[in-house]
């Protein structure tokens, strides 16, 4: 373990990737696809043996800056390791551009799960792929949060502390998280999280086979609930085979994209309250019961105008299809229900796409693969918001509930409005480069906004007309590959990156 440190972890994240390559070549060669086999073997093959010899010239090369080094691997992880990720994706595929291919890779990694291909052109190996690495993706996001992130006071822990962003955060117990190194709370971390998030893709696994999914339909909808990638080598629940049934086990496994203190590295940070105090769960809680209501009030509005009240089955499936759709948005993963288009029908209304983009927009829980700006964010500027309404009744109440409420509803609504502004600026200049590409008002909105919320499905389901990834030329696709980075590094880490300090020998 100790040598391991020595090695950069960009390096050993290539190890990784190399090592993952396996997998699809031995799905390959069960499903008698030797030729998509063979593509994955000599890749993964040809990277360790590249890896190696990478470890061994860069193991004695340590910097003497570690918060810079993994900022940048952080970057270069969504970055430069999707080319590597793409060569057996650009073999496998016949007709494609590696453009195309490591544009397909940055979506998985970074949990977009956006594509430019149709299901049928994919062979299954691939999909297994795409949803290999977006669930690799998903568990470096979990560790990284913790490891790096959070002793930095980004990624949404600066709500918590109140602090300047780039400043270091107490630990449970008092004791700084800095003065542990950096290489020790990723490996402690790693260790910490794997059991949890093998285990409960695992247990999902099979209970989508259960429910009647095959074997590679439910290994890809498993790891994409848990990474919240909404990666499906069926197009969706709409081609799945368990039906309500596996939409119901999905809900169950997406609950944990909505707190960091549903993983074993939650207690890290966490005060005393139980578990139902958690402001993020409460948060989720409330979007989760209200928006499903008023959407459903809607639809019954509508089923009055076209006299259809009585069909309570189709009242009850329109119910059923706006609390899992508005639960799957709200953790970015945009797995839409089966009885979505059955709830249209049922109202006779459209689909209330800007409903579901604002919820992605919100996103999940802080330190979780979700996207988005996060519950903890907005729950800040919702007590902010709470306690101004007080004063504007009683001027001289005295706010209390503790020092951590209280520091929650200053400076953390503070650095919570302050990022919420940065992404608000963030989706305009994309939307503005969008344009220059030569897309529309709707088309670049939709972009914008699914790309920075790491949610790629909510592109066909927000207009009113489905738009399509692959419509888009080369120019769009890098600008939104750039968006999907910023989106899943978050504004204030790239920030922090320029900070002159960093940069400093």
């Amino acid at each position: 373990m100790g040598r391991l440190n020595q090695i950069p972890f960009f390096v050993i994240l290539m190890g990784i990737g190399a090592g993952a390559m396996y997998v699809p070549a031995v799905h390959g060669l069960l499903s008698r696809d030797y030729a998509v086999s063979r593509t994955f073997f000599y890749s993964g093959t040809l990277f360790l043996m590249a890896t190696v010899l990478l470890a061994i010239a860069t193991a004695a090369n340590r910097s003497n800056q570690p918060a810079r080094e993994q900022l940048l691997t952080l970057l270069g992880t969504f970055t430069i390791l999707p080319l590597m990720f793409a060569i057996p994706f650009y073999e496998a595929v016949p007709g494609t551009s590696f453009f195309n291919a490591w544009w397909e890779m940055v979506s998985s990694l970074t949990t977009t799960g956006a594509t430019l291909f149709d299901p049928d052109r994919l062979a299954g190996s691939v999909h297994l792929w795409r949803a290999l690495v977006g669930w690799l993706g998903g568990f470096f996001i979990l560790v990284t949060a913790i490891a790096i992130l959070a002793p930095m006071n980004l990624g949404g822990f600066e709500v918590l502390s109140g602090a300047p962003a780039g400043q270091g955060v107490m630990m449970a117990g008092g004791q700084a998280s800095r003065i542990v190194a950096p290489s020790t709370r990723l490996w402690r971390y790693s260790v910490t999280l794997l059991p949890a998030y093998t285990g409960l893709t695992l247990v999902l696994w099979v209970a989508l086979i259960v429910a009647g999914d095959s074997a590679l339909v439910a290994a890809c909808h498993a790891m994409s609930t848990l990474a919240t990638s909404g990666i499906s080598p069926v197009g969706g629940m709409s081609g799945s085979a368990s039906g309500v049934g596996g939409e119901a086990l999905i809900f169950l496994f997406l609950v944990f994209a909505l707190s960091r203190r549903l993983y074993p590295s939650g207690r890290t940070f966490q005060s005393g309250q139980y578990l139902g105090a958690d402001p993020e769960l409460r948060m989720a809680l409330l979007l989760v019961t209200a928006v499903p209501a008023l959407l459903f009030l809607r639809h019954w509005v509508g089923a009055l105008e076209i006299d259809e009240v009585s069909d309570t089955v189709a009242a009850l499936a329109a119910l059923w299809g706006t609390i899992f759709t508005v639960l799957s948005f709200l953790t970015t993963t945009g797995f839409e229900s089966v009885d979505w288009g059955q709830a249209r029908a049922w109202s006779g209304l459209a689909t209330p796409g800007l409903i579901l983009a604002g919820l992605a927009v919100i996103g999940g829980g802080v330190a979780t693969t979700a996207g988005g700006v996060k519950l903890l964010r907005v729950y800040a500027l919702f007590r902010h918001g709470e306690r101004e309404i007080e004063r504007l009744v009683h001027p001289n109440s005295v706010g209390g509930a503790g020092s951590e409420a209280r520091r929650l509803r200053r400076q953390g609504a503070q650095m919570a409005w302050i990022f919420f502004m940065l992404f608000a600026l963030s989706i305009a200049v994309t939307m503005l480069a969008l344009s220059l590409a030569g897309l529309d008002f709707v088309a670049s909105t939709t972009f914008a906004v699914a790309a920075l919320s790491t949610t790629g499905p909510l592109a066909s389901v927000t207009a009113g007309t489905p738009l399509s990834w692959a419509d888009l030329d080369s120019g769009a696709r890098a600008i939104l590959a750039a968006a999907m980075v910023l989106g899943r590094l978050e504004t204030l880490a790239i920030i922090a990156l320029l900070n002159p300090e960093f940069w400093r020998s």
